[in-house]
């Protein structure tokens, strides 16, 4: 009996043990990778950015602005950088094209076949609530009239959310159309979603953030009012 008592203790010993250690891995270690791995895109975008800047600077600018229009943008690769100023004045993300599950340890990813950054239609973004840097951790603070900003190395395109974050499921896809189906939109525009699970720890449902584009100027102006503090 004494035999069977100490290892039954012995296994919910270790049972703990490797429960805690998940945790642990799941709350802090992910974090860590994602946060280098965030950092590391950002700094390919930057480095990019310079690259081009440079090769307008000796061409006239004219090859890197067609190039720029009419490339699409690569898989798993990033191409643009998003700031949220309602989650703090450091929060930036990069945005990288697709939503595969290695994506979006690196970021946030743009939904294939949403509109391009700044154009005519719907610009879709997905990112985790929780787990890989909890990049939309506090998604259930955006209020209407928050500022979400994009920049792609030569434009900042200032958007703003039009409600309050809407709560559908995983199967309605509709979120993303041209025209989101559920954002009281009525006409074609330049729109922004946002896409990320609920709740916090799960995946049942998905929460929504509608937003229009609201402003754009160069790069070489300066930051956007929005990012200003």
């Amino acid at each position: 009996m004494r035999v069977l008592v100490r290892t039954a203790s012995e296994l919910c010993v270790t049972v703990g043990t490797l429960i805690v250690l998940f945790v642990v891995y799941v709350l802090f270690w992910t974090g860590v990778k994602a946060d280098r791995a965030m950092d590391d895109q950002i700094d390919r975008l930057q480095d990019r950015w310079a690259e081009q800047s440079l090769a307008a600077g000796e061409g006239g600018g004219a090859a890197p602005l067609l190039a720029k229009e009419t490339a699409p943008y690569e898989n798993g690769e990033p191409f643009a950088v998003m700031y949220i100023p309602r989650f703090g004045f450091t929060w930036n993300k990069p945005v990288l094209q697709g939503t595969a599950t290695d994506t979006l340890k690196k970021g946030l990813g743009h939904y294939a076949r949403t509109a391009r950054l700044g154009q005519r239609g719907n610009f879709a973004v997905a990112g985790h609530r929780r787990t890989y840097g909890d990049p939309f951790k506090d998604f259930p603070a955006l209020r209407p009239g928050d500022a979400v900003v994009l920049t792609d190395g030569t434009t900042w395109f200032t958007y703003r959310i039009d409600k309050k974050p809407y709560k559908t499921l995983p199967s309605d896809i509709g979120v993303v159309d041209p025209v989101p189906r559920g954002s009281g939109y009525r006409a074609p525009g330049r729109y922004l979603t946002l896409t990320t699970c609920e709740p916090e720890w799960g995946h049942s449902h998905r929460l929504i953030a509608w937003a229009h584009l609201d402003a754009t100027q160069p790069v070489e102006a300066g930051k956007p009012e929005a990012l200003r503090r």
